[in-house]
């Protein structure tokens, strides 16, 4: 049946009149609203109740309605019973005997790691599975630790940039521990990878578009971290009316209420992504709330929009 996986997605080489995406995560929505701009009519179907449900509410819910907005069908709550192609069209049987038909379809519910052929069962690994690795990167059911898996593999971060800081870690251990030197936290890049873990940034390319870091509401009460939920209608902003006149966006940031620092952030807009790395050096470097009062955003800027949160929070 040959369906579109991720890698199809974006290589290929015209758009499908028709496409079905099965999937609400990163992938899912981007293809989606990729495919939608290049021509292709996309039905998206989602599990469960919304898109992106890894992050804020909010952030599935002005996405879709953006994609609906340029025509897509965006279904929730629905599977996949199945699939077949008949004379060039893909049938896509839905719950109670229903049927969508398009060109072509791309599944993207998730991926999986590509180890099953490079000689784990060598070691005692599981062909097929994560490398759990370690704050150094190194593979931690290996003995002696001298095998280090960077990027998805090792399942701590998945992302292009997270593989690539992983990377520069890995590379200076390594080349650290060939010529015997002992590792300097001092030195860039011969430290441990900590930013897996409590500030990994995430953007997702879709109309608006989502930038996220460090926790949101929904892991704070997992967690049992208590925080001060601060949001802003980005759209309010002069620095947005000039990017767009009818700028839509919100912003969220988590304060923990004991440390009075920023430890998670929520961009949804136009051209979001550049405020993210301004909310990854605040959680990153832990830096006092009241110590942001003094980063003066120029205006008229978007990024006016942390002056903003500060004083819906002060004035809640």
């Amino acid at each position: 049946m040959r369906p579109w996986t991720s890698r199809e997605a974006t290589s290929a080489k015209r758009a499908p009149g028709r496409l079905v995406v099965v999937g609400a995560g990163v992938v899912g929505v981007e293809m989606a609203t990729a495919w939608q701009a290049l021509g292709s009519q996309v039905t998206l179907l989602a599990r469960g109740d919304g898109l992106l449900p890894r992050m804020e509410p909010f952030a599935g819910e002005l996405v879709t309605e953006r994609l609906r907005e340029t025509g897509a069908d965006v279904r929730f709550d629905t599977s996949v019973e199945g699939v077949r192609r008949v004379a060039g069209e893909v049938h896509v049987t839905l719950p109670h005997g229903t049927d969508v038909v398009a060109d072509e379809i791309l599944f993207a519910t998730g991926r999986a790691p590509r180890t099953e052929d490079i000689g784990l069962d060598t070691l005692g690994l599981a062909p097929g599975e994560w490398l759990t690795a370690d704050d150094s990167l190194t593979v931690t059911a290996v003995p002696g630790s001298w095998l280090y898996a960077v990027g998805d593999v090792n399942r701590r971060a998945l992302f292009t940039h997270q593989g690539k800081y992983q990377a520069r870690i890995a590379g200076a251990g390594i080349t650290a521990r060939a010529r015997g030197e002992r590792l300097d936290s001092r030195r860039w890049g011969a430290h441990s990878s900590t930013a897996d873990i409590e500030a990994v940034p995430g953007v997702v390319f879709t109309d608006p578009e989502v930038a996220t870091v460090g926790l949101t509401v929904a892991d704070a009460e997992r967690t049992g971290r208590d925080v001060e939920v601060v949001d802003h209608e980005i759209g309010h902003l002069a620095g947005a009316l000039q990017y767009r006149p009818d700028y839509k966006g919100r912003a969220r940031i988590l304060i923990d209420r004991d440390r009075q620092v920023v430890v998670g952030a929520t961009f949804v807009g136009p051209g979001v992504a550049e405020l993210l790395y301004s909310a990854t050096v605040a959680i990153t470097g832990e830096i006092p709330v009241e110590r942001l009062w003094h980063a003066v955003p120029a205006f008229p800027t978007i990024s006016e929009v942390w002056l903003r949160l500060l004083e819906a929070r002060r004035n809640a």
